[in-house]
């Protein structure tokens, strides 16, 4: 059994263990009737002792009843474990991948996450409820039955025992060949999970780009492949399953020529040859099952290798047992020479700047400058590599996490939506919030005029990532979730990007009357959104070139001064002036 199992399964050992002995005494139990039936032959049949009939029936009945009994017992109880058990992996599965770091949910695709969730929980919990019982059951009654059948005839128990090397043989064969392929199966099963979620989430891409063919040829090639695996698989079972069914099934031939010659020379009589008849089915058994059980195991260990990798993951951010929480955090942001790369690409180098408490600070960049980089370290969503940021003068990875990223809350330019009310969408930072702070918070990011007009207003259920909100009404909403929260430090990570000019007008005037009560950090295309701040932050390939007011950051000439001239279209007034004095 797997180690992080044996963790989890050690909560129900008081109910687990005596299952297992239950299982036990019914194989024992088993054993009752059959050995009760050769001694009838012999006794009542061939001896003539009638009076010996009725206690005879009367223990073989209550063997059955009891045997059922207990059988019922402990069959309830590996059902209930495995599903308790199963409840208690998935929910700690669950809240792993929630503490992961982004970096982790970057590189890994939803289909391994959804496999481990589904596929390979089932696998384990498959284990518990039948496999552990099987073994246990079908190795004891195999065990036991040998046991009696060589006291009452050593000889003949031998001679049928001849052929266990052979099926042993071939079930250790089994066991090695098909753990593989089922670690193959589970792979091959996350990337098609992956490819079918992946078509889902961007459906509407595919069918306005008109790619629905291929998108249909690529899950077919991910489906071939997944039914070559388990091909493979079968190849495997193929190859073993039949000689261990054939070696079983010569059992009773065996029993009939060698019980048949022994009774010939008085070696055996009737009632133990009856005996090793009503017990060949517990060897019989053991053996024809034990292929399909390593099958089985085989299938569950591959599971247990896979999440035992995800159980030993830790996250790459380190969170400290006891870490800060200040009565108040009033804002002071502070990037000392801060470095940052996703892997081997360089994103940010050397940052250095100071924002302090209720300033707005714009961020303005080409795409890919590294601009949301720093709103996520500060955030803490990745740690940076060399450098500092602190808040307050605190270290940002000294203070407990959960209470950082409650400080700091970040609108996102890839706005994602639940599937819920607006009411609750909005609400989502602060399910407690009153309907009327809602309401507030969706006027302050000017959506409250749209959500009205909408059937069923605040109660409207939106589909999954905001499906039927225009990309501007989604922004809006995931704005208004921020807002109702007011953290004291505030990331609008291009939250306006979608909405028309007018519309953004609005938002920034509700976005000044919060200035001096939170500091702000407006990370954004168009200078508009950022030409009121109280410092701008021009960042190219990863450094800060310019920093200044927009009053001096247009009389530098640099960067940020070309770029308002051409969202202003002054850049083009200029270019037809030169062009008509040329002419």
């Amino acid at each position: 059994m797997h180690p992080w199992l044996r963790v989890h399964l050690k909560p129900y050992r008081w109910a687990f263990i005596p299952a297992i002995l239950f299982t036990f005494a019914v194989s024992a139990l088993n054993l009752v009737n059959p050995l009760i039936s050769g001694a009838l032959v012999d006794k009542v049949i061939v001896g003539g002792q009638i009076s010996l009939l009725w206690g005879f029936l009367g223990l073989m009945l209550g063997s059955i009843v009891v045997k059922s009994l207990i059988r019922y017992s402990y069959l309830m109880v590996f059902e209930h474990v495995s599903q308790d058990t199963i409840r208690a992996c998935r929910e700690e599965l669950f809240a792993k991948v929630q503490r992961m770091d982004f970096g982790y949910l970057d590189r890994t695709k939803t289909g391994d996450i959804m496999a481990h969730m589904t596929g390979d929980l089932d696998a384990v919990r498959h284990f518990i409820a039948y496999v552990i019982y099987q073994f246990c059951e079908n190795g004891s009654v195999f065990f036991m039955a040998i046991v009696a059948l060589f006291f009452v005839n050593w000889k003949l128990t031998l001679v049928m025992l001849v052929i266990t090397p052979f099926i042993a043989r071939f079930t250790i064969g089994l066991s090695k060949d098909v753990k593989p392929t089922f670690t193959a199966i589970r792979e091959q099963f996350s990337r098609l999970n992956s490819v079918v979620q992946e078509n889902i989430a961007g459906n509407r891409v595919v069918r306005a780009l008109v790619r629905e063919d291929y998108e249909t040829d690529k899950f077919q090639a991910e489906n071939d492949a997944f039914r070559e695996r388990n091909v493979e698989s079968a190849l495997v079972w193929a190859k073993y399953l039949p000689p261990i069914e054939f070696f079983s099934g010569l059992l009773p031939v065996i029993l009939i020529l060698a019980g048949g010659v022994m009774i010939i020379r008085g070696e055996l009589s009737l009632g133990q040859l009856v005996t090793f008849n009503g017990l060949i089915w517990a060897i019989n058994q053991p053996l024809r099952m034990a292929g399909w059980l390593v099958n089985d195991a085989e299938r569950y260990s591959a599971a247990a290798d896979r999440l035992s990798k995800l159980y030993k993951l830790k996250s790459a951010i380190e969170e400290k047992a006891e870490g800060a929480k200040p009565d108040r955090v009033k804002g002071r942001v502070e990037f000392r020479a801060v470095s940052f790369s996703y892997g081997d690409e360089s994103v940010l180098k050397d940052v250095s700047f100071v924002a302090e408490s209720g300033q707005t600070i714009g961020i303005l960049g080409p795409t890919g400058a590294g601009k949301s980089s720093i709103g996520r370290l500060l955030c803490r969503f990745y740690d940076r590599d060399a450098g500092g940021i602190l808040l307050d003068g605190i270290d940002v990875r000294d203070y407990d996490l959960d209470y950082l990223r409650s400080r700091v809350g970040i609108a996102m330019q890839d706005v994602f939506l639940f599937s819920d009310t607006i009411e609750g969408n909005i609400a989502f930072g602060n399910p407690l919030a009153s309907v009327e702070a809602v309401q507030r918070a969706a006027e302050l990011a000017n959506a409250n005029e749209f959500v009205e007009e909408l059937p069923e207003g605040y109660d409207t259920i939106i589909g999954e990532r905001g499906v039927g909100l225009s990309g501007g009404q989604r922004q809006r909403v995931a704005l208004a979730r921020l807002l109702l929260t007011a953290p004291p430090v505030m990331i609008l990570d291009d939250t306006t990007s979608a909405v028309d000019i007018e519309t953004e007008e609005r938002i920034q005037a509700s976005i000044k009357a919060l200035r001096g009560k939170h500091t702000m950090f407006i990370i954004a295309h168009r200078i508009s959104s950022i030409m009121h701040a109280d410092q701008i932050l021009v960042v190219k390939n990863g450094r800060i070139v310019e920093r200044g007011t927009h009053e001096e950051l247009r009389r530098l000439g640099g960067y940020y001064e070309e770029v308002f001239r051409h969202q202003t279209g002054r850049g083009a007034l200029c270019l037809d002036r030169k062009e008509k004095a040329r002419g």
